[in-house]
């Protein structure tokens, strides 16, 4: 007898629909599963037999095939068993094919029936409503995620003699599990930071617009400090940005039974990390840090330590706002919507200026280490130096919620301007979309032309003095763009020490 079930392989950040085929036979006992599967899935035949036996139900002892449809299609991970589970309790008649009609099933099995959380919830219920199917069955611990899509009966089972007695309908389907409240951690305040006022105005823009950001100075300064009290003043998460996030999260195995995230995400990787780790990769593909960092903050903390090539492989994925990673015939792309925050130290021995130590060749070697290109794509460079006594002791910065209710306003403004257009912030405006809708004066533009002669700016250079130019008239609730908001934003992105000086 032949049997088909519907169920889903996660693929990248999305998933894609699978149909699980069994087909029974006499023969010599077997049992076989085709369809490009990976190590994990072939397995399932053992946790499958063994969690049919344990729950009461007959394993048939003949010749067993399943095709995970389509074939070309990579299957990864264990939550093929509960749907190869179900189609040899269909296929050998212990369930009415009827009863699986309609329905998507995903899980893991243990040997005892017990039915085990996956990743992905969330982009498997989105691809269940994408398909039109109407209920969607899955580890009862990951079901409350899978709630966030509408339009979806989800149903959550714990153990597979629970998911057949729900499917016959001899059991009302479980409610969805009690809402986990997470403690949240609590985010650093801006008012911690004492004796750098000067720098919370660019603060302020880069998290208004959205702005890539690097920040120098010597050690001890307060460059990571600053840096992780950035999400503070960052805008809330929108409902479709939240949704986006979660699914990503699901997917990388981070989120757990908790259910929609609140905070944006920031992610702090180490210095020694991979090109692949960063930007995504692994076979088969992976999300990287990049990509974790989606409508967030990516901070770089100790730019100089990273290795070239894993800096140089952010490059593409700060452009276009996503990466693509081809492995063993694999094409996924990945967003990487995020804001990249970099601290360094102006010289190998970071104490910089009249104190510094090092040679001309240590120097020479410093700013090797600092890829041009990629200094040429961040908005806003700021000096961190240490800060007068007089001032660490009374020069205290405005609180986090002070900062936040200015940067919300104008990223409404931005809203508003943006409306129907896919980008989100001025820092995502392309060069066309910053000419047509940033109304920029003509005295303001006649400074840039300045600006761009006097300091050799590259094109997207000019470019991004625009995007922060029309950010700070936001923050200024100022409709047009005037040479005023373009001198801060030169002020901010223009600087002449030997480290950045490739980048301006």
């Amino acid at each position: 007898m032949l049997a088909r079930v519907i169920t889903f392989a996660v693929e990248g950040v999305d998933a894609r629909r699978v149909w699980v085929e069994a087909d029974i036979r006499l023969g010599l006992p077997a049992f076989t599963v085709v369809g490009l599967a990976d190590k994990a899935v072939r397995e399932a035949r053992e946790r499958v037999r063994a969690a049919l036996t344990n729950s009461g139900y007959e394993f048939p002892l003949r010749r067993i095939t399943v095709n995970l449809a389509p074939a070309y299609l990579r299957k990864v991970g264990p939550a093929f068993d509960l749907p190869l589970a179900v189609a040899v309790l269909v296929a050998s008649g212990q369930l009415e094919a009827d009863a699986v009609e309609s329905a998507a099933i995903v899980g893991e099995l243990s040997l005892t029936g017990e039915v085990r959380p996956v990743r992905g919830a969330l982009a498997v219920a989105e691809a269940t409503r994408r398909h039109e199917l109407k209920r969607l069955v899955l580890p009862r611990a990951r079901a409350r995620e899978a709630a966030l899509v509408p339009d979806v009966e989800i149903v959550g089972v714990e153990s597979l003699t629970e998911l057949v007695a729900t499917l016959r309908g001899d059991e009302v389907p479980a409610g969805l599990p009690a809402e986990l409240v997470e403690v949240a951690e609590e985010i650093p305040d801006l008012a911690d930071v004492r004796g750098h006022n000067g720098l919370i105005l660019g603060l302020e823009v880069a998290a208004a617009g959205g702005h890539n950001l690097f920040l120098q100075g010597p050690p001890g300064t307060g460059k990571t400090m600053i840096a992780r009290r950035l999400p503070s003043i960052l805008p809330p998460l929108s409902p479709e940005e939240a949704i986006e996030v979660t699914r990503i999260q699901s997917i990388a195995g981070l989120r757990g039974a908790a259910g929609l995230v609140r905070e944006r995400p920031f992610r702090a990787p180490h210095h020694t990390i991979s090109a692949a780790g960063l930007v995504g990769g692994s076979n088969p593909p992976q999300p990287g840090e990049a990509t974790l960092a989606h409508r967030g903050v990516l901070f770089l903390d100790e730019l100089s330590e990273f290795a070239r090539p894993s800096l140089e492989a952010l490059r593409q994925p700060l452009e276009d706002g996503n990466v693509t990673i081809v492995r063993g015939q694999q094409v996924m792309a990945f967003p990487t919507r995020f804001m990249l925050v970099a601290a360094s130290n102006p010289c190998p021995c970071g104490l910089g200026g009249s104190r510094c130590t090092c040679t001309q060749a240590d120097l020479a070697r410093h700013r090797r280490r600092l890829s041009g290109p990629l200094l040429d794509r961040i908005d806003i460079l700021m000096r961190v130096e240490r800060p007068p006594a007089e001032a660490l002791r009374r020069q205290a910065a405005p609180s986090s919620a002070t900062v936040r209710e200015r940067v919300v306003a104008a990223r409404e403004r931005q809203e508003q301007r943006l409306s129907g257009e896919p980008e989100t912030c001025n820092a995502q405006l392309t060069s066309r979309q910053i000419r047509e809708l940033g109304e920029i004066t003509p005295s303001a533009l006649r400074l840039l032309s300045e600006l761009y002669d006097r300091h050799s700016l590259s094109a997207r250079g000019h470019t991004r003095i625009l995007r922060v130019a029309r950010t700070v008239a936001d923050l200024d609730a100022s409709d047009p763009v005037g040479p005023e908001h373009v001198s801060i934003a030169a002020s901010l992105r223009l600087d002449d020490s030997p480290p950045l000086a490739e980048a301006a």
